[in-house]
């Protein structure tokens, strides 16, 4: 039998004030275990102790999980130990921060190849910004807001590519609409942007959109003859075919 990979990404807002407590749950749900290990892979933070602490507290106390953490930035662990962790794991949660950075290191250490195989065994793939961008082919990101640059801008990180789109996270929040738009008009692909509180959860060939709050919404961008086209994606409990979100209709 073929194993359906699970992805959930999320487009931002506040985990610690619990906004995104509705997605948070569904993430858990996915896993169909009533205490699931829940990994939380803070690298585009740099390991921030008060993030590890923020997951701890939810995912822990407020949702239920064993919770672990791998940090990378300062004396990682052994690949095999590093691949054990993950491999053991029924959810894998990745947070915000330097899209760019997290990517690279990730690359160097081995992890792509790692969280490859646990989306084939099945393993709840998710996370917020940094750690939803990750999934996709490739994302809109504000890593050069991180250097000294007081005028940096947005570009395009290569991510893991388990979905062939481009994702952008924080859409209207941080007025990314029209950077992202040149994006695609620039580069093309399929355009998958979420507001904060609002998520894409991938499941299989399927997909559907997930909200935590009213306001949060998802759109699709595509190029066709010269123009960005941006469709609102409804939020509904009906899952929609993969296919359909991926194709410039």
């Amino acid at each position: 039998m073929k194993t359906v990979p699970k992805i959930v990404a999320i487009g931002g807002g506040e985990i610690r004030e619990l906004e995104t407590a509705a997605i948070d749950k569904r993430i858990v749900e996915l896993t169909g275990k009533t205490r699931p290990k829940a990994l939380f892979i803070p690298t585009a933070s740099s390991d921030a102790p008060g993030y590890i602490d923020t997951f701890e507290k939810v995912y822990g106390e407020h949702l239920g999980c064993q919770t672990r953490t791998l940090t990378l930035t300062q004396n990682p662990p052994a690949f095999d130990e590093m691949s054990a962790l993950v491999l053991d794991s029924d959810l894998v949660y990745v947070g915000g921060g330097n899209t760019y950075k997290m990517m690279r290191l990730w690359r160097r250490l081995g992890l792509d190849t790692v969280l490859a195989e646990a989306a084939s065994r099945g393993t709840v793939l998710s996370g917020l910004s940094a750690g939803a961008i990750c999934w996709f082919r490739y994302g809109h990101s504000d890593s050069r807001s991180f250097s000294s640059n007081a005028d940096w801008d947005y570009i395009r990180v290569k991510g893991l590519g388990f979905i062939n789109a481009v994702y952008c996270p924080h859409y209207h929040v941080e007025k990314r609409e029209p950077s992202f738009s040149e994006t695609i008009a620039k580069r093309g692909g399929i355009g998958i942007a979420c507001d904060n509180n609002a998520a894409i959860e991938i499941v299989g060939e399927n997909y559907r959109i997930l909200t935590s709050t009213p306001d949060g919404k998802a759109y699709k961008l595509f190029k066709r003859s010269g123009t960005v086209h941006i469709v609102a994606l409804p939020q509904s409990s009906e899952w929609t075919p993969l296919a359909d979100l991926l194709r410039r209709k």
